[in-house]
């Protein structure tokens, strides 16, 4: 048997006896992407707390993978060798003392942020804010090997018909979507503007606003990528037009969108964010890949009531309600999958920039010589 679920179709494998090596995927050096390269390590071990997820499929992130493979994180210091693979989903394989939250089988997405569970954001439910936050795949072992082990806290059971694929895709960037229309208070209805939409967390955040009743409002550089996002959108524009605010403000019958979602960081975009604005609206960020530093008139945040907030991640709340919008429905945007023979192409091909949406790996027992 390959241990792959045959009958399913939905790449899941069976739970199997654990063995004491496994394959994994990893770079001893900073580089290219051809740093990848496969080896033969020890199988982990839970600890207490703890479950030990046999890999079914594992989403490649910008900053989680290409930019850590490539030694420039610029908020973690990585020390190969290292095994990347940060938002993952597989097959409970073992379970460490004193677990009794799932059982040996079950199918579960993880999310990859370790909160320490104890200080005052963590008993608040915020544990997106904790100061000793880590990330598997960066400051623990990773998913792009057979096994990874993970706390018991982070693991969430996956719907009956979702792929492991879906799965992988939906574990982090779901739970980062339900947290920013949360926290920004989206209601059925409203205008969301989404600035580069065509990104993985860019598209599920597009998704998910228009999953739950808003109007939705994507852009893009790319006039293939907003050709392809035309069918997920109310309007679709250019995020570097020179009439992009007057199109939007067009649009929403003058007033600006309700929420912005700008990841960017750039500060030109940033600028036409903020000037799609309707009064007493939101910006919402979780990253800046682009740049970081941007201009703020707070004499228009006042006296427009604006509101700027940073989401980092995903809490068990965002969790529990993105699986509860799966179970309605909601799909992430999956562009493509790879098996995890060829991390280095699918490193490739997100670095060419050519995806639309999540790029996973698959990570069953066939894939490792695919």
């Amino acid at each position: 048997m390959s241990g792959t679920s045959t009958a399913s179709g939905l790449g899941w494998p069976e739970a199997l006896p654990v063995p004491a090596s496994m394959r994994a995927m990893l770079f001893r050096r900073f580089g290219p992407p051809d740093v990848l390269e496969q080896a033969t390590v020890g199988t982990p071990r839970p600890g207490p707390g703890e479950v030990l997820v046999q890999v079914a499929a594992v989403g490649i992130g910008r900053l989680l993978d290409l930019t850590a493979r490539a030694g420039n994180h610029p908020y973690a210091t990585i020390e190969p060798p290292h095994i990347l693979g940060a938002d993952h989903a597989g097959t409970i394989a073992a379970l460490g003392a004193g677990v009794d939250s799932v059982q040996v089988g079950d199918r579960v997405a993880v999310l990859p942020g370790v909160a320490c569970g104890t200080c005052v954001y963590c008993a608040d439910g915020r544990q997106e804010v904790c100061d000793a936050l880590t990330v598997i795949g960066t400051h623990h072992p990773g998913a792009y090997a057979q096994y990874c082990v993970v706390p018991a806290r982070n693991v969430h059971r996956v719907p009956d018909g979702i792929t492991a694929a879906m799965a992988a895709s939906l574990a982090l960037l779901g739970p980062v979507a339900a947290n920013q229309m949360t926290q920004a208070g989206l209601r059925a209805g409203q205008w969301v503007l989404v600035q580069g939409a065509s990104s993985a967390l860019g598209s599920t955040t597009a998704a998910y606003a228009r999953h739950l009743g808003a109007k939705i409002i994507s852009t893009s550089r790319s006039a293939d990528k907003r050709a392809a996002m035309a069918a997920g959108a109310d309007l679709v524009l250019d995020t570097n037009a020179p009439e992009f605010v007057k199109r939007v403000h067009e649009a929403t019958g003058g007033r600006g969108v309700d929420i912005a979602v700008d990841n960017l960081g750039d500060p030109a975009v940033w600028d036409t964010t903020v000037d799609s604005l309707a009064r007493g609206g939101t910006v919402v960020t979780s990253g800046a890949f682009l740049g970081g530093r941007v201009g703020i008139d707070l004499r228009r945040v006042y006296s427009d009531c604006h509101r700027i907030i940073g989401v980092r991640t995903g809490n068990p709340a965002a969790v529990a309600e993105l699986w509860r919008q799966v179970e309605n429905g909601f799909r992430a945007v999956v562009d493509r999958t790879f098996p995890i023979a060829r991390a280095a192409d699918a490193h490739r091909y997100m670095e060419d920039d050519n995806s639309l949406g999540r790029v996973a790996l698959t990570v069953r027992p066939e894939d490792w010589d695919a």
